[in-house]
Parts: C-alpha cells; sequence; structure tokens
C-alpha cells in the first residue's frame, strides 16, 4: 500500500513541471502577444533619451583661467520624462561669430549604457584649454550646443569659460569629453 502514494506524488510533480512555461510569455501559442512585462520593460528601457525631457544644468566649472591652463566643466542631465537610454558620447560643439567646431570624445573613455528612470542624473565633463586671445588657432567661443546620441535636438548654452585653444590646422578646439556616467546616489 505504500507505493501509491509515492507514484500519486511523483505523477503530480510529473504534471506540474510539464506545465511549466520555461519561455516566460505567458502565451502558449508562442506569439508573445500575452503579458510579457519583461519584452515590455525592455522595449520602454530601450527608448532614447530626449533632450526636450532632459534638465540640464552646465558647471560650476573649474575654468582655465590664464592661456595654455586646463580647465573641466561639468555638466548634468536629469531626467524629466518617461525611463529612457543614454549611450555614448553627448554630441557637442561650440560656436562663435561666425565659426563652429565641434567638441570630440575622450578616445581613450569606454561609454556603457545608461538607463534613467524618471528623476535619475547623469553626468559627463568636457575639459578644455585655454587659448590666447588674438591667437589665430583660437575659437572666442560663446555658445555650447548639446546634444544627446541617436536624437536630433540639442540646447545652447552660454560658453563664458574662455576663448579655446585649438589644436592642428582643421579649426578643432583643444577639447574633450567624457561619455556619460551615473551621478549623484
Amino acid at each position: 500500500m505504500r507505493a501509491l502514494p509515492i507514484a500519486v506524488t511523483v505523477l503530480a510533480a510529473a504534471l506540474a513541471l510539464t506545465s511549466c512555461d520555461g519561455g516566460g510569455s505567458g502565451d502558449s501559442s508562442g506569439s508573445g502577444k500575452s503579458g510579457d512585462t519583461a519584452g515590455s520593460a525592455k522595449k520602454a528601457a530601450a527608448a532614447v533619451c530626449r533632450i526636450g525631457d532632459e534638465g540640464i544644468q552646465v558647471g560650476p566649472a573649474n575654468a582655465a583661467t590664464a592661456a595654455g591652463d586646463t580647465g573641466n566643466v561639468p555638466v548634468t542631465l536629469t531626467n524629466k520624462g518617461a525611463q529612457c537610454t543614454l549611450k555614448g558620447f553627448p554630441v557637442l560643439s561650440v560656436q562663435a561669430a561666425g565659426a563652429s567646431a565641434d567638441i570630440v570624445a575622450d578616445k581613450s573613455a569606454q561609454p556603457e549604457q545608461l538607463t534613467l528612470a524618471k528623476g535619475d542624473t547623469a553626468s559627463f565633463t568636457i575639459t578644455y584649454v585655454r587659448g590666447a586671445a588674438g591667437d589665430a588657432k583660437t575659437l572666442a567661443a560663446k555658445t555650447l550646443k548639446i546634444g544627446l546620441p541617436g536624437a536630433a535636438a540639442a540646447q545652447s548654452f552660454p560658453w563664458s569659460y574662455g576663448p579655446l585653444a585649438g589644436k592642428g590646422s582643421a579649426g578643432e578646439p583643444n577639447a574633450s569629453m567624457t561619455p556619460f556616467q551615473h551621478a549623484g546616489d
């Protein structure tokens, strides 16, 4: 008589295992159309951050005070919209009267993908060399334009950290930026 309870237990366990869905979709037809919340969360996280949904603070800077000095300008973004992702580097340019130049990424840095929930912050830093006023390679920058990777729009901010030294002959400013990193807690 003892064999019957063990056989029933084994049969019940076998039925329980075969009724489990290892795919996690909750849809036995394989169409993926039912409540796949994990897939929905991944799709929501894949949305790129948009400049209009981000509060941006430029500075306070550790500004270069004399020609040849190096300065750093931190930039902090606070997500005010839905969850989004940032991957790579910001899109930056500086503008002066009739001239514009891109700020390049720090080639030694490896960007990570950041997911920002509403209220989360990320930051990056611009490092630059101050140029000498009147030097032909110096860009007397007045405006900093910031864009986000994967998005077309940009916002403009005043550049009040002095002229930018140039490097090379192509009018490229002696400046670089770090990739995005989580800021705060």
